[in-house]
């Protein structure tokens, strides 16, 4: 993306998109809004919480100078220290735009009473921030995590390998959350992988939450690992039964992304039984509602 291309703007955001947020009341399932890549806030009825936020701007200048630069194309519509209302925030991996500690680390600090919940396996990494080992929740894959009225169950995620250690477990995570008879799989970066089906049948997910940015060889060549296609993330949906797909992971980065308009064109075309919702930045959406 060129210093010419103007920079994509939040449908809403600053404190009117988190005074929505708090006031929002939950009777059953979920509210969501998508915050920008991979980054949700979902709250049910007795939590709000935060994933995979990416709310700075420390990967643009850490890659400034690279053969990738990480040009942001859409505009935070908040950031970390403006949240206060947080219950719980969630991580998937320790890459920067899901783990992100310029966002992280003053959310925990507006928001005191917050856990956060990352893979066991960077436990040593988020202490590294300074934060208080006694906010983290470790998660283990198949090993739920009640929170309030909150069910978590993670699961592996495929980043384009598993990397599982004996010592520290899986590094990369995806998130089944169940609340108020609705269950969401949030994926994290995974590409498809054996049993993935059987898995979503066997949680009876609702909603799929999956990236779309897909892997090529030139993401490749910068040590960029990959994630589901458009083509991918739709198939699983039809496949798995499941009632909504909600695409995310593109329009962040300019060198990584994905045209959403391609998307909705082979939903349209090769898809048209799967039931999708593609969300602007800062727009909210209410579960059930499939």
């Amino acid at each position: 993306m060129s210093d010419n291309i103007k920079m994509i703007e939040p449908v809403s955001g600053g404190q009117a998109l988190l005074s929505e947020i708090k006031n929002t009341t939950v009777e059953s399932g979920f509210a969501i809004w998508w915050l920008g890549q991979s980054g949700f806030a979902i709250k049910s009825g007795q939590t709000t919480a935060y994933i995979d936020l990416y709310l700075s701007e420390q990967l643009t200048a850490k890659y400034k100078d690279a053969p990738n630069p990480h040009i942001r194309m859409t505009r935070a519509p908040f950031r970390g220290e403006e949240i206060t209302g947080a219950d719980l925030v969630l991580s998937t991996h320790r890459h920067s735009d899901h783990m992100d500690a310029e966002t992280v680390k003053p959310l925990m600090a507006s928001s005191p009473g917050a856990k956060y919940i990352i893979p066991a396996a960077h436990k040593e990494h988020v202490c590294s921030w300074g934060l208080d080992e006694g906010r983290l929740i470790l998660a283990k894959v198949d090993r739920p995590i009640i929170f309030r009225d909150l069910a978590i169950i993670p699961q592996p995620a495929k980043h384009e390998q598993f990397d599982y250690s004996q010592q520290t477990g899986y590094p990369h995570m995806s998130y089944i959350i169940k609340s108020g008879g609705v269950t969401l799989y949030h994926s994290g970066d995974t590409i498809p992988y054996r049993g993935m089906v059987e898995l979503l049948a066997k949680y009876d997910v609702d909603v799929l939450m999956l990236p779309i940015n897909g892997r090529d060889k030139q993401r490749h060549s910068f040590g960029t690992a990959g994630n589901f296609t458009i083509q991918e993330a739709l198939c699983l949906a039809e496949l798995s039964g499941a009632k909504m797909l909600i695409p995310h992971h593109y329009d962040m980065f300019s060198f990584n992304t994905a045209d959403i308009s391609e998307f909705v064109e082979q939903a349209g075309e090769l898809h048209p039984d799967v039931n999708y919702c593609v969300l602007k930045c800062g727009e909210r959406k209410l579960l059930p509602g499939f």
